[in-house]
């Protein structure tokens, strides 16, 4: 039934119940005022077009990329406006979105010839008939920005280090000025202030806040170390810096004497439509920290999670006693299982290992542990149950250790690839947002030659990206670079011992406060949000230890050094440092954040780990609390400037030229122990691994045939291709005369032969193949685990251990750490418990087994009756009520439930797309020569 004709312009800007959306309502003055303002920069400011000439790029048109929903991520007020009302998009806001979308059902008929249908071509330059617009910003001749017809990405040359980087900030503020202003809002804990006091807001502020209350000095200061010691390069940063932000408000002033700055600034009353009156505060280089602080915390900070470990340590040694406990502990840890899917196939690079006697732990008294509190003193709406569900949700997702680790990689050598040289398909997989928080550019200029992915506000240099001759990208590798201590209390909660003085904790406040604005009707509310710093980091918790009052604090390595990774990307954009896999290595070396680095080039691979993982003291476990006392300090710990000994580069996980990578955020090698749970035999990099195995063996390997086996297992559902097929063993090892359950596993069997997708009939069709089957999955799942192992387990270690790594992440799922819509699944979950359990009953070998057999207490027969009644439980469960339904998805709508959405962060909306589990931005990269 078409949707009835709104009456009112204002009724045309309400966003539809069923999509969140950026403006909540809107007044017709500043409708009528908004469509008289430019809806994009005075043509004046364009010169002539002119061509881009590449003769630097060695990859023979075989370089691709994209980054959904588009680069533009700037719109004027009635851009925002028309949008709202009628759904049109500025040119190249949502370009790139179908070609992305497509693959999922184009990808089985892909060839090398057809791959830019799905992606861009990433060569470098733009040739004369594709150049769309050229500009010398804030009228430099040393610079010019030039946009290419098809996606509007900027072609940044310079002919000076200073002119190339201002262009640069002038290109990222020409694509997303309010994302950068809201991200470094966040950073700064200061979001509601400025866009508003909706609940999500407050909890953005307060999940980053939490983990970075940095004062302005604080921020300050890690620049002023990172240029200190880093020599001429630290300089040359600075130097990048500086012209980068003058850059970024060179464009300020420009939109706003033009006024064509984003319509944000109007909605959220920063601006006024008619008069222009109001300002867009300049951009400082400390803003670059506070921006550098959340993206580490989101995609590069890997540890945490101490205080819950103790505390399902504790249940388990209740339950079962401490030695028994402590082995059931160390089972569901899989801390370095032998069945893991590995990046590294050889060595070992033992790091955070058990120790064979622990020294120093802190556990607390069970019962005693409370989160800190950050949030007081609130007033108005932020005294809501929403904003004091908000907080919850943030505190728990700042705290814990199965933090967003996306992002995966393909890369093959050049022994296996039909055209003998090596070929990589990877890309970070950051979430979906519009705007995106990543923007694609090309920079070439002095000591500066890339294209390529960057965080909008830190795209001084391109992240993830090609060089001239070779390709690089990340994921996420989540080895525990963060510890708690237990700081002992003295004279009142905010005195500690430190190093045998009691000494006074440091008090860090934000206070913020809002009012009702277009964009955000939220109404009027403030709080403080407080911090107490030691020098062994934040406080988190508070708990006692024997009886004495402790705060438990998190140290983590990357704390005060927020801008120290700038060094390492500078190297990766410099083509006179890298010229092959070592100078690579050596430049990722300089990040210190956890991530998974790999290269490419027309002869070799390469992988390495980057992060400074401390030396911790002998006997330290890393798993748990530890006292606070220089005995257990992190060795030659500095707490002024937060340094201390680092694991070499030899001891972090590395490779040359191995026959295939594959990393989906799972085990990095050998002995080597990442701070989140699960890390044992089934991984969604499995889904990796199994197939570019098969095409190693086959050989011949093309562009197209690695884009294939990463599109194929981007609709793979982990639980039904790795562990069903032995759940049904047990199932069929007798006869089901059951009605209800036989009809379940006839639909099961088929989805699983069909190849176990989550696949739409035909593109666009916006249904299922098989989709009661992958209903009952759904719904089976949650209920299987809690069958299987709670009633062994107990209610109270059950629950602990739910708390160490969530049962179930469905694309539909709710829950977990990427939310809903996020596309991003199956990386937190019980599959491997399942896997091993189910196999150990069925008497199969298990390397690395659970403490004990848990389904059905090891009784095949009664395995089989846990699963039945919970598959027939499952199969009467009816659509609506395994997918309830939310705010953009009607109950009992699968696909939707599963879709992928643009979280809007701006005024832009855009439609949800069908499921994929694949890099938001991603490269499929073949050089051809090299240098």
């Amino acid at each position: 039934m078409p949707r009835r004709t709104p009456r009112t312009v204002l009724d045309r800007l309400r966003t539809p119940r069923r999509f969140p959306g950026f403006l909540k309502s809107a007044s017709v003055c500043v409708v009528i005022a908004g469509l008289l303002s430019p809806i994009a920069p005075a043509t004046a400011a364009q010169t002539a077009a002119v061509e881009v000439t590449a003769a630097n790029d060695y990859c023979g048109g075989q370089c691709s990329d994209v980054l959904p929903p588009g680069q533009n991520g700037n719109a004027t007020l009635a851009q925002i406006l028309l949008n709202q009302a009628f759904g049109t998009q500025p040119e190249h806001a949502e370009d790139q979105l179908a070609p992305y979308a497509n693959l999922a059902k184009g990808y089985p008929s892909l060839t090398n010839t057809t791959i830019n249908n799905f992606f861009n071509d990433a060569s470098f330059g733009v040739s004369a008939d594709q150049v769309a617009s050229t500009l010398k910003p804030a009228g430099r001749s040393d610079v010019t920005i030039v946009r290419d017809k098809k996606t509007g990405v900027p072609h940044i040359t310079g002919t000076t280090r200073y002119g190339t980087e201002f262009g640069a900030g002038y290109a990222a503020a020409q694509d997303r000025l309010w994302l950068m202003d809201v991200f470094r809002h966040v950073g700064r804990g200061q979001l509601t202030a400025f866009a508003g006091g909706a609940p999500s807001n407050q909890g953005l502020e307060q999940e980053f806040w939490r983990n970075a209350p940095y004062t302005e000095a604080d921020l300050q200061a890690q620049i002023d170390n990172a240029v200190a010691s880093a020599g001429d390069r630290g300089q040359q940063a600075l130097g990048d810096v500086n012209a980068y932000v003058a850059g970024i408000n060179a464009y300020i002033d420009a939109s706003d004497s033009g006024r064509y700055f984003p319509g944000e600034y109007v909605l959220t009353g920063h601006k006024d439509s008619i008069t222009n009156a109001g300002t867009i505060d300049h951009f400082k280089t400390t803003d670059l920290v506070a921006l550098a602080s959340v993206i580490g915390s989101l995609f590069g900070s890997g540890g945490g999670g101490e205080v819950n470990n103790a505390i399902s340590l504790l249940a388990a040694q209740q339950k079962y006693g401490v030695e028994q406990g402590t082995q059931v502990w160390e089972s569901f840890r899989e801390r370095n299982d032998p069945e893991a899917v590995l990046t590294v196939k050889d060595g070992s690079f033992p790091y955070a290992t058990k120790p064979a006697d622990a020294q120093g732990q802190a556990l607390p008294d069970t019962g005693s542990v409370t989160r800190e509190e950050l949030v007081y003193d609130r007033t108005g709406s932020a005294a809501t149950a929403d904003a004091t569900g908000a907080s919850t949700t943030a505190a728990t997702t700042a705290l814990t250790s199965a933090r967003r680790g996306m992002s995966n990689a393909l890369v093959v050598s050049g022994d296996h690839t039909a055209s003998g040289d090596p070929i990589a398909v990877f890309g970070p997989q950051t979430g979906y947002f519009a705007p995106q928080l990543l923007m694609l550019q090309e920079i070439q200029g002095p000591g500066l030659s890339a294209r390529g992915a960057s965080f909008a506000g830190l795209s001084m240099y391109v992240e993830l990206g090609r060089g001239q001759d070779y390709a690089w990208s990340a994921t996420t590798s989540g080895q525990d670079i963060i510890d708690t201590y237990a700081v002992e209390l003295c004279q009142d909660d905010y005195h500690y011992l430190y190093r045998g003085t009691c000494t006074a904790m440091e008090k860090i406040e934000q206070k913020n406060a809002w009012k009702p604005t277009t964009a955000d009707g939220t109404a009027a509310g403030s709080y403080t949000m407080r911090a107490w710093r030691t020098e062994y980091g934040p406080v988190a918790y508070r708990a006692t230890v024997g009886g004495k009052k402790v705060a438990y604090t998190t140290l983590r390595s990357s704390f005060l050094h927020e801008a120290d990774s700038i060094i390492g990307f500078q190297m990766l954009n410099d083509p006179d440092y890298v010229k092959g896999p070592a100078d690579f290595q050596s430049a990722v070396q300089h990040i210190n954040y956890t991530f998974n680095w790999f290269y490419a080039d027309s002869e070799h691979t390469a992988y390495y780990n980057s992060g400074d993982n401390p030396v911790r003291a002998s006997g330290v476990d890393a798993e748990f609390p530890v006292w606070a006392r220089s005995a257990y300090e992190w060795r030659n710990w500095n707490p002024t400037t937060n340094t201390s000994d680092y694991t070499p580069a030899s001891a972090h996980p590395h490779s040359t030229d191995q026959d295939y990578y594959i990393s989906w955020n799972n085990k990095q090698a050998k002995d080597y122990t990442t701070a989140s749970w699960g890390d044992g035999s089934v991984h969604r990099g499995n889904l990796l691994d199994d197939r570019v195995k098969k095409l190693v063996a086959a050989g011949g390997v093309t562009r197209a045939a690695l884009t294939k086996a990463m599109a194929d297992a981007a609709l793979a559902d982990l639980r039904a291709e790795d562990v069903l097929p032995d759940l049904l063993k047990v199932v069929n090892s007798s006869t089901v005369t059951d009605s209800t359950a036989a009809a379940a596993v006839s639909k099961l069997q088929t989805w699983l032969t069909a190849g176990a997708k989550r696949t739409e009939t035909s593109a666009g069709s916006k249904a299922y193949a098989n989709a009661d089957a992958i209903r009952l999955l759904d719904a089976w799942w949650p209920l299987l685990v809690k069958a299987e192992f709670a009633p062994g387990l107990g209610t109270d270690l059950y629950t602990a251990f739910t708390a160490n790594l969530p049962v179930d992440e469905a694309p539909s799922a709710a829950h977990g750490p990427t939310g809903a819509h996020a596309g991003s699944s199956f990386q937190y979950g019980w599959w491997s418990y399942v896997d091993k359990d189910i196999r150990a009953v069925l008497g199969e070998s298990v390397q690395g087994p659970l403490a004990r057999t848990y389904c059905g207490d090891g009784i095949l027969g009664a395995c089989r009756d846990v699963l039945i009644s919970t598959l027939k439980e499952a199969a009467g469960k009816t659509a609506a009520q395994v997918y309830p339904g939310d705010d953009l998805c009607s109950a009992g709508d699968q696909w939707c439930a599963d879709s992928i959405v643009q979280r809007t962060l701006g005024g832009i909306k855009h439609g949800n797309i069908s499921w994929q589990n694949r890099p938001t931005f991603q490269q499929v990269v073949e050089f051809t020569s090299h240098r």
